[in-house]
């Protein structure tokens, strides 16, 4: 293996432990991914081709870690029983009918907000705020994109508990978000 191929490694790894902190939301694990990522694509250097870049690969690479971190971590300690909020919060934001009382405002330019660095930061603001598996729930489907059965599966959850979580998730960010983005 050369030293180039290990130097152009190592410049990626600030991006790595970035977006494993994001998913894990806890410094040491995230470090831990990062290495075993690093680790293994040194170490299956042969295998890449160069047809995508390498930021891509290294990338690939640490969401297997950050799934196998998650696993490992479920594993390791049971579900707290009040780890979810309760959703009579959500409650006032619905008619009798279930109908919006004020519905979601929309978003001028959806694109253009989300590469703002402020936006950014307001969402992981938001998501540090929820409880952590809601979070996790969230991440794996909407960032990771994985399906729910694996969502149950990493978690250690039912379809209905995966779908309530999502559902939390989705209508606290949206309640955070309009109070610390939208209505700035």
């Amino acid at each position: 293996m050369s030293a180039d191929f290990r130097a152009q490694v190592e410049t990626e790894r600030p991006y790595l432990l970035r977006y494993a902190l994001r998913q894990l939301r806890d410094p040491d694990a995230a470090e831990d991914a990062v290495q075993e990522a690093l680790l293994a694509a040194l170490a299956g250097g042969a295998g890449f081709s160069g047809q995508s870049k390498l930021r891509t690969w290294l990338t690939g690479i640490l969401k297997h870690k950050i799934v196998d971190a998650i696993r490992r971590a479920n594993r390791e300690q049971p579900l707290a029983a009040g780890d979810e909020d309760d959703a009579g919060d959500f409650d006032a934001l619905f008619d009798r009918r279930g109908h919006w009382q004020e519905p979601p405002q929309a978003w001028d330019d959806p694109d253009g907000a989300l590469h703002r660095k402020q936006f950014l930061a307001a969402l992981e603001a938001c998501l540090a705020a929820l409880p952590a598996n809601t979070a996790r729930a969230f991440m794996l489907r909407e960032h990771l994109g994985l399906e729910t059965g694996e969502i149950c599966k990493d978690l250690g959850i039912t379809p209905t508990h995966c779908w309530v979580l999502l559902y939390r998730a989705r209508m606290a960010l949206r309640l955070c978000l309009e109070a610390n983005w939208f209505r700035k």
